[in-house]
């Protein structure tokens, strides 16, 4: 492949990535994966009417120390908007343990106040892989909010 074509190839996956999954090795020990990537912002078009009420969900990441992480999610939706949001993350290596607790300091003024179908947090105070799993644990509670 000459170079004009890598550079042609690394021009379209950054218009269809999330900025997140281009990131450093060093952000979360992230790499270009993009199974573990967060989806691209505005990926997916979502219209939902959810029911008010407290909802809590877990998503999961695989970082590069290849031991699981688990983000726990509660929060709370009052005409489909988040009121109140707790994120406890599992802390399983210590570079994820500073990565999650850089994330739960920030993700506050991300979404609490915002419309549940627009939230899709990428990064967060420098980190990425922790905000895969919280946007995994965001899905399912859309799902169980809409049921």
């Amino acid at each position: 492949m000459t170079p004009s074509h890598k550079t042609m190839l690394f021009a379209a996956a950054s218009l269809t990535l999330a900025s997140a999954a281009c990131a450093p090795a060093s952000d979360d020990g992230a790499s270009a994966n993009p199974e573990s990537a967060p989806p691209a912002a505005g990926s997916a078009v979502r219209t939902g009417n959810y029911a008010d009420g407290e909802y809590s969900a877990q998503g999961s990441y695989i970082p590069p120390s290849n031991q699981t992480e688990e983000v726990d999610v509660t929060l709370t939706l009052e005409g489909n908007v988040v009121t109140s949001l707790d994120v406890q993350t599992s802390g399983n290596n210590p570079t994820s343990k500073q990565y999650q607790r850089e994330f739960t300091s920030g993700i506050q003024e991300q979404v609490v106040g915002k419309n549940l179908d627009e939230l899709n947090v990428d990064k967060v105070a420098g980190s990425s892989l922790t905000s895969s799993g919280f946007n995994k644990a965001l899905d399912a509670i859309r799902t169980e909010a809409a049921s």
